[in-house]
């Protein structure tokens, strides 16, 4: 079954560039490369809502997608500004679409304010690295997003913001001590949406290339002595993505097989296209 997929960019032109300089893709097609990995044939588009004058689908043109997909971003939403406002309408848009709709991290943001929710800066600080614990609801346990994940669990995440307060309908599948919506569903004008705070779609050497480029807060915050320690820490991701049976590597940070084996790590994209996209579109005929 033939998926056609709609990644959105969450960056704005700058930040992209920058993950370009440091990865070598922008994040969009690194998460579009992602999904169709999981999902072999699929069609992915990118579209850059950031962007003044993007060319941007409508409702009718969204409902034509069997899923779409929102990406990470450097935005902080409570500062506002138009490549703010045209995601948030565009989400508005995914929603009235009814088109199945999935985010991480800025993506979960994004679905939270456009339906109501409030996104604050975290007072316990950045989510730095892995987002320890992870523990589904009892929503969460049953919630086919979270399917084979166990009771506790690691994810790669970057983030020094969270949803403090979810729209009105919507169910937290996860939280830790971190964050008290670490993953939920949220429901709005007939559309359904599945996200997480954290990045399943992060790859090691995509985590490095992120932390090793916002070094310098990292190391005014702490997590890192000085700027050359944070450097052998993004070698060590580096040296676990393109061989993780290093098992020295991983004691060493204390990073977890969910973490290091990608058939674990993608298990929300993985669910939301075999248990969400999938079966959305055969009930729409498009089989």
């Amino acid at each position: 079954m033939t998926l056609r997929l709609l990644v959105v960019e969450g960056n704005t032109r700058d930040a992209r560039e920058r993950h370009l300089a440091t990865f070598g893709k922008i994040c969009a097609q690194s998460y579009a490369d992602t999904l169709a990995a999981l999902a072999p044939g699929a069609i992915c588009d990118i579209c850059m809502p950031a962007d003044e004058g993007a060319n941007l689908p409508d409702s009718a043109g969204l409902e034509s997608y069997d899923g779409i997909a929102l990406t990470g971003s450097a935005l902080n939403i409570y500062d506002g500004g138009p490549a703010i406002a045209r995601q948030l309408e565009l989400a508005r848009a995914v929603f009235a679409s009814h088109t199945p709709f999935f985010g991480s991290c800025w993506g979960l943001q994004i679905a939270s304010v456009a339906t109501g929710g409030d996104v604050v800066k975290n007072p316990r600080g950045r989510g730095a690295g892995f987002a320890r614990g992870i523990t589904p609801t009892l929503a969460g346990a049953a919630h086919p997003m979270l399917a084979g994940r166990p009771a506790a669990f690691d994810a790669p995440c970057v983030h020094i913001d969270i949803v403090a307060r979810p729209p009105g309908d919507a169910d937290v599948l996860a939280f830790n001590a971190h964050a008290p919506v670490q993953a939920a569903e949220i429901r709005h004008d007939g559309g359904v949406f599945w996200g997480v705070q954290y990045h399943p779609e992060y790859a090691l050497d995509e985590l490095a290339a992120i932390i090793e480029r916002r070094m310098q807060p990292f190391v005014a915050e702490g997590f890192f002595a000085h700027e050359a320690q944070g450097h052998e820490f993004c070698a060590d991701l580096r040296t676990l993505h393109a061989d993780p049976a290093r098992k020295d590597v991983a004691w060493r940070y204390g990073i977890a097989r969910e973490i290091i084996d990608a058939n674990l790590r993608l298990t929300e994209l993985r669910n939301w296209l075999s248990r969400f996209v999938q079966p959305e579109k055969s009930r729409r005929g498009r089989a």
